[in-house]
């Protein structure tokens, strides 16, 4: 099955466990930036030297160092297509940024699917670790100690003043990038999400849409991470985000009970509505099939769809992705012909629940 085993699912392992707060948060990530001493780092690398770059940090895995996370599959890009790429970055296994990069770069994937090595993306190495849920702080001690042991094995570049040293100036000194990907839809629908977002900001966070950095907020999915990386540890990002991220938790919470209390009928009229949409539309697009399956989610969580399950909207919300849903059709496909595959997906999976 090789490489095929991590693009035929969905949902990875990780996103099936049951996790804290499941219901607001679906992930926690740490992304750790760290480049070679003595090598110019990627975008500056001759193809030679983002060889050496790419050879050495996967000997770090060949050498069995990595043996703890269980066994660790080393993947060149340049031996997955365009296909296999794009539905990597779908499942957020990758970044565009990698998938972009066709010659010297590589990936390192744990067998649960919650540990990714990019390797000559924008610097030398992103180390990757994804948990199900309000989990920051037990994902920066899972990095961490991957930090550590390639720490062991290479020399790192960085700085007595400045910390470690990365492509990009935003990410110098510790090179953490952590987020928590958010599922909102209470504080859209109260007109609360404007005044919660722009508090967000002031306190040095940033607020992104499901694939990061220029991606749109769709299916009220709000990507919430640090951007402040020189000046502060560690453990002082992680706790000042996590601190954040639970104010916003118990915000959405308490938007959700006032909905029942107040609105509950508008709001049970718009997610039977989306049922009903979702169920027996003939052609939908991404955007649209995103904002109706997060009515879905919400009326799941709120009781108010009994028989659906969480795990099934989850599922959905990868598998209609252009990429997976060509994958899964087995042929590139039109525009129309996606939204008309998407439509007939959507339709079957939410039949089994009418």
């Amino acid at each position: 099955m090789g490489n095929r085993k991590y693009t035929a699912e969905a949902l990875s392992p990780w996103m099936k466990e049951d996790a804290p707060d499941r219901d607001v948060v679906l992930s926690s990530r740490v992304r750790i930036a760290r480049n070679l001493r003595h090598l110019p780092f990627p975008m500056m690398a001759s193809a030679s030297q983002a060889s050496d770059a790419m050879d050495r940090l996967l000997m770090v895995n060949e050498s069995g160092r990595l043996n703890g996370l269980g066994e660790v599959s080393s993947i060149r890009l340049s031996e997955l297509s365009e296909l296999e790429k794009q539905v990597l970055v779908e499942k957020h296994l990758i970044s565009p940024a990698l998938a972009n990069q066709a010659q010297h770069a590589a990936l390192m994937l744990g067998p649960g699917e919650d540990v990714s090595l990019m390797v000559n993306e924008e610097d030398h190495l992103r180390i990757q670790c994804l948990h199900a849920g309000f989990q920051l702080k037990e994902t920066w001690d899972t990095a961490s100690k991957i930090d550590d042991i390639f720490e062991e094995a290479v020399d790192y570049a960085f700085d007595e003043k400045y910390g470690f040293l990365t492509s990009c100036p935003t990410n110098v000194g510790t090179g953490i990038r952590a987020s928590v990907m958010m599922h909102l839809p209470a504080l859209v629908i109260t007109g609360q999400i404007n005044r919660i977002l722009s508090a967000v900001t002031q306190v040095g966070l940033a607020v992104r849409g499901m694939y990061g950095e220029g991606s749109e907020a769709t299916g009220n999915l709000f990507q919430v991470s640090n951007q402040i990386t020189l000046g502060q540890s560690e453990a002082e990002i992680i706790d000042h985000l996590h601190a954040v991220a639970r104010q916003i938790i118990e915000h959405e919470k308490a938007a959700r009970a006032k909905l029942m209390g107040e609105s509950r009928l508008k709001v049970e009229d718009r997610i039977k509505r989306s049922f009903g949409i979702l169920s027996y539309a003939a052609v939908i697009d991404a955007k649209e099939a995103s904002q109706r399956l997060s009515d879905l989610r919400l009326g799941v969580h709120l009781g108010l769809l009994p028989g659906v399950d969480e795990g099934t909207l989850n599922e959905l919300l990868v598998s209609i992705q252009p990429g997976y849903l060509q994958q899964a059709y087995g042929e590139a496909l039109s525009p129309e012909q996606r939204d008309m595959t998407r439509a007939q997906m959507i339709s079957s999976r939410l039949a089994t629940h009418a």
